[in-house]
């Protein structure tokens, strides 16, 4: 399973890069699943819901299940937050994980940097950035720069860096 992130300031776009990278490479035929690091406080549950009781009462993980998905939602309460590597373990297998956070962690990364946000280039610090997606000319960074606004050729890129190959669907390449 490979792994590739994308990070950026906050208000960069890379939720906005990572919905529109998603179907174009699952229509190459890759299997991607994503992950998200956050630093606010997550709950997918609501008060009154019977998973959320249970969670109130003290029930470490609870799995929520119907005709449609699932999930697993797990209480860290005095526990540490787990490692991206633990995280990830737990994933079912894909052909590719796009991780959007976990800057500091030392995968292999895409900056997603627009100079209008006011922040400074993270790739300027950071070995594990591989590229970086902007939509300003930047000159020569030391790294590939793609168009943010080019879905295909970041989707190239990405298949490319983590040697993937597109899988036949329905007779097509």
């Amino acid at each position: 399973m490979k792994i590739f992130g994308l990070v950026g300031w906050s208000g960069s776009g890379k939720t906005t890069l990572l919905v529109k990278l998603l179907p174009e490479l699952i229509g190459r035929g890759l299997s991607v699943s994503t992950m998200k690091h956050t630093h606010h406080n997550v709950d997918i549950d609501r008060p009154g819901k019977d998973s959320f009781e249970h969670r109130r009462a003290g029930a470490s993980e609870v799995l929520i299940t119907g005709a449609k998905r699932w999930a697993l939602l797990h209480e860290n309460r005095d526990e540490t937050e787990p490692s991206m590597d633990e995280l990830l373990a737990r994933l079912s297998e894909v052909d590719l994980v796009l991780i959007e956070g976990f800057k500091a962690h030392r995968h292999h990364k895409l900056e997603v940097f627009r100079p209008a946000v006011g922040k400074p280039m993270l790739a300027a610090d950071d070995p594990t950035i591989v590229a970086v997606a902007s939509d300003a000319n930047l000159g020569d960074i030391g790294r590939p720069v793609i168009d943010l606004d080019d879905v295909n050729a970041v989707a190239d890129f990405v298949v490319g860096h983590c040697l993937l190959k597109a899988k036949v669907r329905n007779g097509a390449a």
